[in-house]
């Protein structure tokens, strides 16, 4: 693992950067965003998003767990948890580097996206 991680901020810039907006425009569509698949997820809605994967809140029941320190049993409580699964798409452009490939070459996102599913399917 590289150990670099993606801020809100950086997500702002590469807003403004690609899409043109003004950056407190871009800033309030990532917050935007943000704000309307932490909502979803919220009221306990999927949220899918296509060629990267979908997020769900689960419920789970309570348990008993151990301290594993003292190994006395500790009772855990009821809770919803978030997961993520990842697209087959993302999975393959992770495995197989494409994002690196693809702006060294020149070749649009989209056509090694579309490559990417002629690929897996076949």
């Amino acid at each position: 693992m590289a150990g670099h991680t993606i801020t809100r901020a950086q997500l702002t810039e590469a807003v403004y950067q690609e899409v043109g907006l003004s950056r407190n425009e871009s800033a309030e569509l990532v917050e935007s965003v943000i704000g309307e698949i932490a909502g979803a997820l919220e009221r306990g809605e999927m949220v899918k998003i296509s060629s990267f994967g979908s997020f769900a809140v689960r419920q789970k029941g309570q348990r008993v767990g151990r301290n594993p320190k003292t190994g006395q049993e500790v009772p855990i409580s009821p809770r919803r948890v978030l997961v993520f699964r990842a697209s087959h798409a993302l999975k393959h452009q992770i495995n197989h580097g494409l994002t690196h490939r693809s702006t060294a070459s020149g070749t649009s996102r989209a056509a090694v996206r579309s490559g990417a599913a002629r690929s897996a399917r076949a």
